[in-house]
């Protein structure tokens, strides 16, 4: 799998998990940030992922320098598999997966992972993609 399927794979799988606060294994409950990291690693990422809660602190710009430079590229245009920074209200970012018909994603909410179709319902910030061929 390449070009963002093996992330998207990924999310799928974890589609129903329970939603955790600082999770990061499927089967004990995921937060974004754990989701975040299931994506990146199947897609072949092996560096840190990070995992303080500035992430979720609404200063976009702190994250997204801390997500350049953990080397992932930015994404010009959204692809599945890309690993999104979404605004879903101020003060608060999320991280979500882009799918081929809408975002997976650990909803607080809803207290479990999910699929949610259509448009993203959050503004985006930014994407990001693991290779750099992917990133044109």
């Amino acid at each position: 799998m390449s070009g963002g399927a093996a992330a998207v794979a990924a999310a799928r799988s974890a589609v129903g998990a329970r939603f955790r606060l600082h999770g990061r294994d499927p089967a004990e409950g995921l937060d974004c940030v754990g989701l975040a990291a299931l994506a990146l690693r199947a897609e072949g990422y092996a560096g840190e992922v990070p995992s303080g809660y500035a992430l979720r602190s609404g200063d976009a710009a702190l994250v997204s320098a801390r997500l350049d430079a953990l080397g992932l590229m930015r994404a010009r245009d959204m692809r599945a598999g890309d690993l999104l920074l979404c605004q879903p209200g101020p003060g608060h970012l999320h991280f979500a997966i882009r799918d081929v018909d809408g975002v997976i994603h650990a909803d607080a909410m809803l207290r479990r992972v999910v699929a949610r179709p259509g448009p993203v319902p959050w503004p985006v910030i930014a994407a990001w993609r693991t290779s750099p061929m992917l990133s044109e």
